[in-house]
């Protein structure tokens, strides 16, 4: 059963502003709303729900984060990859407003400790929940940063212009404070999946716990490897504690998209969402940012990372001869059914005012041929064209914890027959895949896997959950914090934005229709008898916002959104300038 309440983002401002301020040396004197707040638990549940505005915004969402990867071609370059472009002086993130939410935290923790009122402990659990969230933001982004566990405002130096502590030891911090959450609160399910539960709080665990073993394995210039596996055993002990949810499942072909076009969540998988609503006009972006050729990143997937979906029974689709030549009408099909769930494909439709509408590949939106629908609805009116998107937006789901607790497993070699079915073979069920590799553990490398993580990794076990986990989660927002963790970065740079095959130049029918969808030519523009084809010139040219083709006039869709500059200093951003100046203390980040 589906049920959804609206998490309304606005809660508490009242006491925001009497109890909290976006600058640090404004300290709450006013005794009588402190005791309003802080006796009574409906006081207290009011003053934590302000603390979920730390969760992703729901209007650019966690769909539009994976735009910055090695999956994704995109409209232009961002400030992180773009040459020259990210630097101490266009950093950011360190401001005393960015700091205003862990003030806000604190100052919850420190009253409520001292409140008289039975429940206080679950709402320490949740505050607590959000200070480990920020606290892993911040050490995402920054590595060291200063640990501030109370309240403090303009005089207290000490802190606010003392050095920043190790980030090692602040993710034992983190640690301490998402295990005090899963051991104190007290709301275990919420039928709405968007209130904090222990179970949201273990799943989290197994995220940050993930990234965190990860990290010290795979950055070895800290020497901090031998403490990896303490990490990645978190992970396991977690997901195996979470209750309460499966996998989403009614039919194969369309189990997963369902999820992400839902308006309410389901909630057999989800375990955190927002739920957002037309009546109240809280909505997301989606289709907008997606489909629009004018708006948003127009993140098309790569064939590089297409070419990583299975074949229905099974087998690896680069293990076919002639792969590489393939037609995009014949590569499509008979594949692991997640992929015409997160693409256009085959017999897509849509709708345009209720009227259905064939919807191939549509080269005025998409640079690679493969064009998203995941998180977007059929519908043309109004959602492609302003931001009305009211889809539940998904945070956490129970797929990514068996990830992570697959993952997690194949780096401690302790992943078994039974833990492999119960996780990727559960998974791969879920999307229509057949044959051995549902029960029985991988003892032979992918080839074309050893090569697209470009020889990081040669384990066959952690090759094929990797390759699950893209296939599972992408435009989900994680790829960016695995490349970094995997301490991949160069993928950020090197992989191709390639797309679709064209074996010539000409128009081609993309869904099998009989009608010509696309005309690829190169000088004049030619001319067609079909109404609606797009018409892509592929001339020679190394002009930034330009598609090609990789041989000329054929080969592979190549699309140059300009150039990419990846430095392994971008594993952490620079403590912007103005920040260092008011703080000498914080010094730098090596490289910056």
């Amino acid at each position: 059963m589906k049920t959804r309440t609206i998490l309304n983002y606005t809660l508490a401002v009242l006491l925001i502003a009497t109890a909290s301020s976006c600058d640090l040396n404004e300290v709450p004197v006013d005794t009588a709303t402190n005791d309003a707040v802080f006796g009574s638990e409906s006081g207290l549940e009011l003053y934590a729900n302000s603390f979920y505005n730390l969760l992703p915004d729901p209007d650019v969402g966690v769909f539009q984060i994976d735009d910055n990867s090695d999956l994704v071609a995109r409209n232009g370059v961002d400030n992180y990859l773009a040459v020259n472009a990210l630097s101490p002086v266009t950093s950011s993130g360190w401001s005393v407003n960015d700091w205003s939410s862990v003030r806000n935290i604190n100052y919850f923790i420190e009253n409520t400790e001292k409140s008289t009122v039975a429940s206080k402990n679950h709402y320490l659990g949740v505050a607590r929940f959000f200070r480990a969230l920020f606290y892993f933001d911040k050490v995402k982004r920054f590595g060291d940063v200063p640990w501030i566990d109370r309240t403090i405002d303009v005089k207290d130096d000490a802190s606010l212009y003392g050095p920043r502590m190790n980030r090692y030891e602040v993710m034992d911090k983190v640690l301490a404070d998402l295990n005090f959450a899963i051991d104190n609160i007290t709301l275990t399910s919420d039928p709405s999946v968007t209130r904090i539960t222990k179970n949201v709080a273990r799943a989290y665990k197994t995220r940050i716990a993930l990234f965190e073993a990860s990290w010290r394995k795979y950055h070895t210039e800290d020497n901090k490897q031998a403490t990896a596996n303490a990490w990645y055993e978190e992970v396991v002990k977690e997901a195996n504690a979470i209750t309460g949810y499966t996998l989403h499942s009614s039919a194969p072909d369309r189990s997963y998209r369902e999820m992400f076009i839902a308006k309410s969540a389901y909630t057999d998988e989800t375990i955190l969402s927002v739920a957002l609503s037309a009546s109240l006009q809280i909505y997301s972006s989606a289709n907008r940012r997606f489909i629009s050729p004018t708006y948003g990143n127009r993140p098309s997937l790569t064939r590089r990372f297409i070419n990583t979906y299975l074949n229905l029974d099974g087998t690896p689709f680069t293990s076919k001869a002639g792969y590489e030549t393939t037609p995009f009408v014949e590569e499509v099909k008979n594949r692991d059914l997640r992929l015409k769930q997160t693409i256009r494909t085959g017999d897509y439709t849509r709708t345009e005012n209720g009227a259905p509408v064939i919807a191939p590949p549509n080269f005025t939106q998409t640079y690679t041929g493969y064009q998203p629908i995941k998180w977007c609805y059929d519908e043309r009116f109004p959602f492609d064209d302003e931001s009305r998107n009211d889809n539940a937006h998904i945070i956490m789901r129970y797929a990514e914890v068996l990830l992570n607790k697959a993952e997690a497993l194949a780096e401690l070699d302790k992943m078994t027959a039974a833990e492999w079915t119960g996780t990727i073979g559960a998974l791969r069920k879920r999307a229509g895949i057949t044959g051995a590799t549902l029960t029985t553990v991988p003892t032979t490398a992918d080839p074309y896997m050893v090569s697209f993580f470009a020889g990081k990794f040669t384990d066959p076990v952690l090759l094929e959950v990797l390759r699950e986990r893209g296939t599972e989660m992408v435009f989900e927002g994680l790829r960016p914090d695995d490349l970094r963790r995997w301490k991949l970065g160069k993928l950020f740079q090197e992989a191709p934005m390639n797309g679709m095959y064209v074996p010539s130049l000409g128009e081609y029918d993309l869904n099998g229709d009989g009608k010509n969808d696309v005309y690829f030519y190169q000088g004049t523009k030619p001319t067609s008898t079909t109404p609606g084809i797009a018409f892509v010139d592929v001339s020679p040219s190394t002009a930034v916002g330009r598609i090609q083709l990789s041989k000329g006039t054929s080969g592979e869709v190549i699309w140059n959104p300009g150039a990419r500059e990846w430095a392994d200093k971008k594993y952490l951003w620079p403590i912007p300038e103005p920040d260092r100046i008011r703080n000498p203390a914080l010094g730098q980040n090596p490289g910056w």
